[in-house]
């Protein structure tokens, strides 16, 4: 028995059989289901079992998801397991990492403020030891006869000052900064500190702890940390 054609119901002839997408049709009837144009086995494109040319295929779109209740709650789900996932990972990697601390210019700062204390404190711990462990005692009229300080640091040149420039240094300071004047002499053991005689006036001076001080010597113009017990106020 002959097969009927899909497209008109008929009786389809072998002669004139079209056998295609699970059914069969007349060679007229195998045509495009917008445009009618009559297709082959070569140029026709099948979409749920009916045949379309080229330009009036059927596109795929993409579809969207609903925010369904269903949906919401898996989204949720897979929201919280994560972040059980996440706080699991830090609590095992917790104490193993580390973390490179960028050389920002305040860190820069508090580094070298801790090098100028460290660097501090080290000339303090010197002169104790270079002074058997005990600071000279400041005596009521200091001269080069009462005291005598350790030989690292004698000036065999020694000239005292005379009288006037002591009286001229006695003036109101042209500066904000304290005035002092040295007692005995002291030379410099470090590049960042300075060397005067007895009588110079010390200018600009700052306190930076207990032992040392920062300050200029008018005479030479130099300037650098000293020691407090050298000087005195003025």
């Amino acid at each position: 028995m002959n097969p009927l054609c899909s497209r008109c119901n008929l009786v389809v002839y072998p002669t004139e059989k079209v056998n295609c997408l699970d059914k069969y049709w007349h060679k007229g009837c195998f045509s495009c289901e917008v445009c009618k144009m009559t297709l082959n086995m070569k140029n026709y494109k099948g979409f749920e079992k009916r045949p379309y040319c080229n330009a009036h295929y059927p596109k795929t779109n993409f579809t969207c998801v609903a925010d369904t209740p269903e949906n919401l709650r898996l989204k949720q789900q897979s929201k919280m397991q994560s972040q059980v996932l996440y706080r699991e990972d830090f609590e095992k990697n917790k104490g193993k990492a580390f973390h490179v601390v960028t050389d920002t210019p305040e860190l820069q700062r508090i580094k070298k403020s801790q090098d100028q204390i460290s660097n501090i404190k080290y000339h303090e711990e010197f002169e104790k030891r270079k002074m058997g462990g005990e600071a000279p005692q400041q005596p009521s009229n200091p001269s080069p006869a009462a005291y005598q300080p350790p030989a690292a640091s004698q000036n065999f040149n020694y000239e005292p000052a005379p009288e006037p420039a002591r009286q001229a240094a006695a003036a109101p300071p042209p500066s904000a900064g304290k005035r002092y004047r040295a007692v005995y002499d002291y030379s410099a053991a470090d590049e960042d500190e300075v060397s005067f005689v007895d009588g110079d006036v010390i200018v600009d001076v700052q306190q930076i702890d207990e032992g040392w001080m920062y300050g200029r010597v008018e005479r030479t113009g130099q300037q650098g940390m000293l020691p407090a017990n050298y000087v005195e106020a003025i």
